[in-house]
């Protein structure tokens, strides 16, 4: 047994003491200078020097870049300033309260993107067989579908999938986990 271990050790630090760091490109971008020289016919060296000023970031900088707006009309701005998903009720598929709210919110954002289609995936937790979660999923997608279409976005514009159980977004055997995979989910095309 000891030596078996001792020999994963030996057989890991190995592997460990193989790897390689990856190497520079030569195409760099970002602040600094750039120089070239050929020693030879067929090779040439390139290195890439920055300049202390060039690799500064301000924290005001820094900050702007973490904070930045996601760009209009974006997935990013349908999760972040709209919301990109609504929740059921255990084996349900019916829109609730909450979900209404939400769902009026993504029909005015599609309204003022015009040009955006979404595909609705509907989600279950993992309760059930396969098939079922399937079926649940499919369902949970046209009832977001039809809502929206009944506040006046175009059936056109809104294409429904189910995953089923196969994709949760929430992992675990609580109730916590389940209510968050028991959902709906507006994604652009």
């Amino acid at each position: 047994m000891r030596t078996k271990l001792v020999s994963l050790f030996a057989a890991l630090f190995l592997v460990a003491a193989c790897e390689t760091t990856p190497e520079e490109s030569a195409s760099t971008s970002g602040a600094g200078t750039t120089s070239s020289t050929s020693s030879g016919a067929s090779s040439s060296v390139t290195a890439t020097a920055v300049t202390p000023e060039a690799a500064a970031v301000t924290p005001e900088a820094a900050a702007d870049s973490m904070m930045s707006e996601p760009t209009p009309g974006s997935q990013e701005d349908l999760a972040i300033n709209v919301g990109d998903r609504v929740f059921f009720g255990f084996d349900k598929s019916v829109i609730n309260a909450s979900s209404e709210k939400t769902l009026k919110r993504q029909a005015a954002w599609m309204r003022k993107y015009s040009n955006v289609t979404v595909t609705v995936e509907g989600h279950a937790d993992e309760r059930g067989t396969r098939e079922y979660n399937l079926a649940l999923g499919e369902r949970r997608s046209v009832a977001v579908k039809n809502f929206l279409v009944a506040l006046g976005i175009s059936s056109s514009r809104i294409a429904t999938i189910s995953y089923g159980k196969e994709r949760p977004d929430a992992l675990g055997h609580t109730e916590a986990a389940w209510s968050q995979n028991r959902r709906g989910v507006t994604k652009l095309n």
